[in-house]
Formats: C-alpha cells, sequence, structure tokens
C-alpha cells in the first residue's frame, strides 16, 4: 500500500481536488435527509403548504444537481488521474524492461513479463481510481451520517452500531485472504500468457506434428487451472459480501425495532426517524464499500508487489563507461565463464587484431554462441578476461560499445513490420541508397524487387511470410548498414545454400578490410579463409590455427571439413 500512496502523492494535487469534489458530493448528500425530515414533520404538524412542498422540492432537485456536476468533477480527477498513473507505471516498466540484462530473460518467462504490463497494471489503477473512492467514501459518508445519526438520537445510534466490531473482524481477516488468493491468480494468468504465446509462436511446428490435439489438452490443463485459482478468489470474496450485507441488514432491523419503539414513546418525531434511517441507508453502502475497497485495494497491493520485484531488477549500466567509438581489436585471457555456477567456457585465450577474421567451429553447445556474445557485453564477462582496444571490455559505455558492433544472430529476428524499416532498425537516418547497399551486400535485394510492395513488403511476425535465409540475409544487411568496426556473424548462414553464401563472404570481404569480422558457422566453407579460426569442444578450444594448419593436424576440423567434402561430392553425383 506505500508504493500504491507513493505514486498517488506525485499527483497529489489532482487527487485533492477530486477527493474535494467528493467531499462536496458526499456533504450534500448529507443535507438531503435533513431536508426531507423538516418537511415530514412540518407535513405532521399540519405547517406546510402545497407551495411550501413545491419549495423544498426545488431544494431537493437543486441539491441533487450540485451532486451530479461534482460527481462528475471527481470522476474526472480522480479516475483519469488513475489512468495517468497507469501509463507512468507501464512506461517505467517498458523501459525498466529494456534496460535489464540477458540474464534476467532467462529466468523469467514472457507470459509473466505480458501478465505484470496487462492484468497487475489494471489492479493498480482500479486500486488508485475506485479503491480511493471506495475508501474516502467509507470514511467520509460514515463520518457524516454518523455524526447526523448521533444528532438525532445517541441512544438509537448505540444501538445500531452493534454490529460494527464483527464487521472490523470480518474485514480484517478476509483481506488477507484476498491478498494472497489474488497472487495466485496473477501467477496462474502468467502462466496461462505463456502458454498462448509459446504455442501460437510454434503453430508451424505443432501442424508439422500433428500436434494440435496435445496443445489444446495441455492448453484445457492450464486454464482448467486458471479457472480453479479464480473460483477460490470467488468463493472467499462471494462469502464476503454476503456477511457484510448481513450485518447491514441486521443494523437495520435493530435500527428498526429500536427507533419504532421511540417514536410511539415520543422520544423522536417521525421525521427524525425517517432521516435516521435515510443515514442507516447511507452507512449500509460503506459497509458494502469495506468490502469493495477492500478487495481492490488488497489486489492492487498483490500486483503493485508483483511489479516491483521487476522494477527492483538492476539493470544494465548503460550509461556508465568509456565513450568511444572501438577499433576492433580484440583479446580474450583466460577467459572461464558460467552463467549459474557449472563453467560454459574455460580458459578461452586468442588475439584479434583489427581487419582480421575469426572463424569459430564447434559442435553443438560446445559454447559458441556465448563466446561471441561476451564482446557486446550481451552477458558480461568476469573482470580482466575481454579486452577491447587493450581495455576491459567491462569499462566501455554499453550503447557505445554495441553501436560499434553489427552482431547477427542464428535466427535472424525480424520485427513485424516492413523490410526497409527491419534493415534500418539500427540507423533511423538511413537513406533509401543505403538501404538498397545494404540489401545488395547481403545478397537479399534481388528478392526484395520481386515482392509486390519491395522494400515496403511487411514480413508479418518475427518475419514469418519469409524463409529462412531471407530473414538471414535481411538480419545481415541490417548489420552492415550501423558499418560496424566488428562484425559478427553468429551461424548467421546456416540457412542459406553454399552458392549464396559464398556471393555474401566474397561481398564482405572487401567490406571488413578494415574492420574485424567473426563468422561462427558448421561450415568449413564459411571460416577457411579467416586469419583465425578456433574449435570449441565442451567450452574448451582444442585446435586453432589456419585452414591448412588445421588439416595438417587432423583433428576434429579436418574431420568436418572431410565429411562436408563428402557430402559435396554425393550431392554433386545426385545432381
Amino acid at each position: 500500500m506505500r508504493d500504491i500512496a507513493s505514486y498517488l502523492l506525485k499527483y497529489k494535487k489532482n487527487v485533492f481536488i477530486g477527493i474535494l469534489m467528493l467531499l462536496v458530493v458526499d456533504g450534500t448528500q448529507i443535507v438531503i435527509p435533513m431536508v426531507i425530515q423538516r418537511v415530514i414533520d412540518r407535513i405532521a404538524l399540519g405547517r406546510v403548504t402545497p407551495s411550501g412542498l413545491f419549495k423544498y422540492a426545488l431544494i431537493i432537485l437543486g441539491l441533487a444537481l450540485i451532486i451530479a456536476v461534482f460527481r462528475f468533477l471527481w470522476r474526472w480527477f480522480i479516475i483519469r488521474t488513475a489512468r495517468l498513473i497507469e501509463e507512468r507505471i507501464r512506461n517505467e516498466l517498458y523501459e525498466h524492461i529494456l534496460k535489464l540484462p540477458a540474464r534476467f530473460f532467462m529466468k523469467m518467462k514472457t507470459g509473466d513479463i505480458m501478465a505484470h504490463a496487462t492484468n497487475d497494471l489494471d489492479a493498480i489503477r482500479m486500486s488508485m481510481g475506485i479503491g480511493v473512492v471506495a475508501t474516502t467514501d467509507v470514511v467520509i459518508i460514515s463520518t457524516f451520517s454518523l455524526i447526523a445519526m448521533i444528532s438525532i438520537s445517541p441512544k438509537l445510534t448505540l444501538y445500531a452500531m452493534i454490529p460494527m466490531p464483527f464487521l472490523s473482524f470480518v474485514v480484517l481477516k478476509f483481506g488477507k485472504l484476498i491478498h494472497s488468493r489474488f497472487e495466485a491468480v496473477q501467477r496462474a494468468f502468467s502462466n496461462l500468457t505463456e502458454t498462448v504465446r509459446e504455442y501460437v509462436s510454434g503453430i508451424r511446428v505443432i501442424k508439422a506434428f500433428a500436434q494440435e490435439k496435445g496443445a489444446v489438452e495441455e492448453f484445457s490443463h492450464i486454464n482448467r487451472n486458471f479457472v480453479d485459482v479464480n473460483m477460490k478468489l470467488v468463493k472467499v470474496f462471494g462469502l464476503f459480501h454476503p456477511i457484510i450485507m448481513f450485518f447491514a441488514t441486521l443494523t437495520t432491523g435493530i435500527t428498526l425495532l429500536a427507533g419504532g419503539t421511540s417514536v410511539i414513546l415520543n422520544r423522536v418525531t417521525i421525521g427524525q426517524f425517517v432521516a435516521f434511517n435515510y443515514y442507516l441507508g447511507m452507512m449500509v453502502w460503506p459497509m458494502i464499500a469495506i468490502g469493495w475497497a477492500t478487495n481492490v485495494l488488497q489486489r492492487g497491493a498483490a500486483s503493485m508487489k508483483r511489479v516491483k520485484r521487476i522494477l527492483h531488477e538492476e539493470p544494465e549500466p548503460v550509461h556508465l563507461g568509456l565513450k568511444r567509438r572501438i577499433e576492433g581489436n580484440i583479446e580474450f585471457k583466460n577467459l572461464t565463464f558460467s552463467y549459474d555456477g557449472k563453467p560454459i567456457l574455460e580458459n578461452i585465450s586468442f588475439l584479434l587484431e583489427r581487419g582480421t577474421k575469426l572463424g569459430i567451429m564447434g559442435r553443438t553447445g560446445s559454447g559458441k554462441s556465448t563466446l561471441v556474445l561476451l564482446i557486446p557485453r550481451i552477458y558480461d564477462p568476469p573482470p580482466g578476461s575481454v579486452f577491447v582496444d587493450g581495455k576491459d571490455v567491462l569499462e566501455y559505455n554499453l550503447i557505445s560499445l554495441r553501436k560499434s558492433i553489427g552482431y547477427v544472430p542464428q535466427d535472424g529476428f525480424l520485427f513485424s513490420t516492413t523490410i526497409r524499416e527491419n534493415i534500418a532498425f539500427g540507423r533511423e537516418d538511413a537513406t533509401d541508397e543505403e538501404i538498397e547497399w545494404a540489401a545488395k551486400m547481403a545478397e537479399i535485394y534481388d528478392e526484395i524487387m520481386e515482392f509486390p510492395d519491395g522494400f515496403d513488403t511487411l514480413v508479418g511476425e518475427r518475419g514469418v511470410t519469409l524463409s529462412g535465409g531471407q530473414k538471414q540475409r535481411i538480419a545481415i544487411a541490417r548489420a552492415l548498414l550501423v558499418n560496424p568496426s566488428v562484425l559478427i556473424l553468429d551461424d548467421a548462414l546456416s540457412q542459406v545454400d553454399a552458392e549464396t553464401e559464398a556471393k555474401i563472404l566474397a561481398n564482405l570481404r572487401e567490406f571488413m578490410k578494415e574492420r574485424t569480422s567473426i563468422v561462427v558457422s558448421h561450415r568449413v566453407s564459411a571460416v577457411m579463409d579467416a586469419d583465425l579460426i578456433i574449435v570449441l569442444e565442451n567450452g574448451r578450444i582444442i585446435e586453432s590455427g589456419t585452414h591448412e594448419e588445421l588439416l595438417e593436424q587432423k583433428g576434429i576440423y579436418y574431420d568436418f571439413y572431410e565429411m562436408q567434402r563428402f557430402e559435396e561430392l554425393v550431392s554433386g553425383e545426385q545432381v
């Protein structure tokens, strides 16, 4: 609740005005029973005329108009403020998520993040809007009504308040239950969202293996769990409301008995009794609002706790360190790296001077991708293990460092926008000529021009309308356009045929003369012209040298070479 209050304080002017408007509404509502009391007592004594009744009717109409106007105003100030706070928190959450290190996304599912940005923020908004209103109403209406009731009959008020201690106990007890069960609902929603995201993203795999039935059954199980945890919350809140209504009705019954007796004994007038019941009816709303406010505020507090858990995650220090464009001299010194204690890379050492090409080969899971991701600090290496231009890579400003590096992952991730915008993603100021140049270098220009909309073709979600090879080449064009000092191709030609691969590498040869390039590949043809080739096995460099030197060693690299040459011969015979 403290976090919710801290955000409300940032908009204290709007909240104060809104509560002031709400105070006017509640205060006006308190006046109406007084008018009704006066009218009834004057009618009972025969001291009112039809014109007098018309005057009282106009007074009540005027009070109703004041209530309508000021009710709109408090809604505008408070509900609008809740929306502004929701927008602010969502922006903070999104901005913070983008600053978090890659390790965070290894432990946090996408569906869980989506749940934080949707359901949790909705609950927070409700607590800051309706929650504030309901809580304020409980305080104002209860206070005003209680004062008015005491002014009519302190003894009758005392009778009416008998159920209140029991009501307080119920609110306290149920509030804790609602909080814990709502957290369970949010966790189940996160799981549901992640399942939908995963199945939609992998729809082609599901169809390819005819696993639609299995996917439906798995989703039904997760969906049923979501319903079950919601029903547990519904049971608590469903029981909460009737209990509150029971105490409200009990209060009415006690008042009817005690108040009716007072009227008969002439201790209160009939007008006072009607006004007292009117105030008691107004007190019923706070009783209900206690339950509603408790539910809304507990949900908001639970959601704020979940959102704060992400906001408290330590972001990458992107603005610290050396701000300069790197030249491309890279050195690894006795690097040992692990994600969770178990070493992924061990005792890695090599030197790359500017303008040289490094080839990295190895079996799946040998640590190739992890190695190259340490250079742009997608993962931070241990201090004193990776150096760029003679400086520890950890000393560089992250933004400056990454702007100097062109990185192309194997999956060739594309955004669901146009080809032009995907290529220009790293350089929004790029001209059409520069974009076309990058596409030609990546050997994708001719294929783009065959599309009806050319560079303005929409690629669909994650580039679903393109082949794997087309996505990879567009990703390569994107990396080339930023004019990097270091180009890293992380198995980025795996889905490109051998002929196209040769053309791309030939195009890059001239481009990379003054730049450092790192090519991770399973194909010998992609790395054979490299100045240095290293072969990884279980996170260690087991072979290193030029193409000719590695062939002479007749180790794993030689086996790769012979196997791929044999495959080419077989393929040639088949043709």
